[in-house]
């Protein structure tokens, strides 16, 4: 089933709809978000330290105004490790924040996460993914995508809208978009900046990324869903990576 751009922003952004264009190719374009509003939103970064964040210095680090996460060939990691914000466990809210990544990176937003004692600054919850742009292997696989770190992985690719029942599986019952189409919305270093917009409420788990819908997530799984958690930025195994995050900004609903 294929839900028309209109018909899904009736659904999740039902006071706003006036406020979207209509699509122009609905067969290909995924949803666009209204415009929002920064009304409620609160700061959650400085801009100068890492001020209520709590991570590995070998890792994190503030440059240039924004939040830079960093691996180089002396510092590999075996295993993902987070930059934790020490704000407060968000139940309901709405997040902003923009990012860029290296060709090679892999990072991501976690939130509505649990901090686990089996290594330090390691969380497992819901995550906002985020990939580069590298030419041997498939660029921007994962970006935009519901991914729950260290739980039941993929809940929803980019393009899908997916129930999760209580026996943990993901069904898509709906499609936001092409994947491979959704790429044209996703900025690479060259590019400049992307900004990722979450709206957590309830069950909901809505992922916009530079204003188009990307993944949408209803959990039903109530064994393993979340209802509240901290939230961290992450920097993955893998090869040298960077990271850059700045305007984190949260508004509790």
């Amino acid at each position: 089933m294929k839900i028309p751009p209109r018909l899904l922003a009736a659904f999740l952004f039902p006071a706003a709809l006036s406020a979207q264009s209509p699509a122009t190719t609905p067969s290909a374009a995924p949803a666009a978000a209204p415009a929002a509003s920064e009304t409620g939103f609160v700061s959650m970064f400085d801009g100068k330290t890492l001020s209520g964040w709590d991570g590995d210095p070998k890792y994190w680090r503030v440059e240039n105004g924004s939040i830079v996460g960093e691996i180089t060939p002396a510092t590999i990691i075996k295993r993902n490790t987070f930059l934790i914000w020490r704000g407060g466990t968000p139940r309901d809210f709405e997040l902003k924040a923009e990012y860029r990544i290296s060709a090679q990176g892999n990072s991501g937003i976690n939130y509505r996460s649990i901090q686990l004692t089996d290594a330090p600054w390691s969380l497992a919850g819901y995550q906002a993914d985020i990939d580069g742009s590298d030419r041997n292997k498939p660029p921007l696989r994962h970006t935009g995508q519901n991914y729950e770190e260290r739980g039941r992985t993929f809940l929803a690719r980019r393009g899908e809208f997916v129930h999760v029942d209580e026996t943990a599986k993901p069904t898509v019952v709906a499609s936001l978009g092409d994947a491979e189409a959704m790429k044209a919305f996703i900025h690479d270093n060259a590019d400049g900046w992307n900004e990722f917009h979450l709206i957590i409420r309830g069950n909901v788990l809505i992922h916009i990324l530079n204003g188009h819908v990307m993944a949408v997530v209803i959990d039903d799984d109530a064994k393993n869903r979340r209802f509240d958690g901290l939230i961290g930025v992450q920097v993955h195994v893998g090869p040298p990576m960077k990271v850059e995050f700045r305007n984190f900004r949260l508004k509790t609903l």
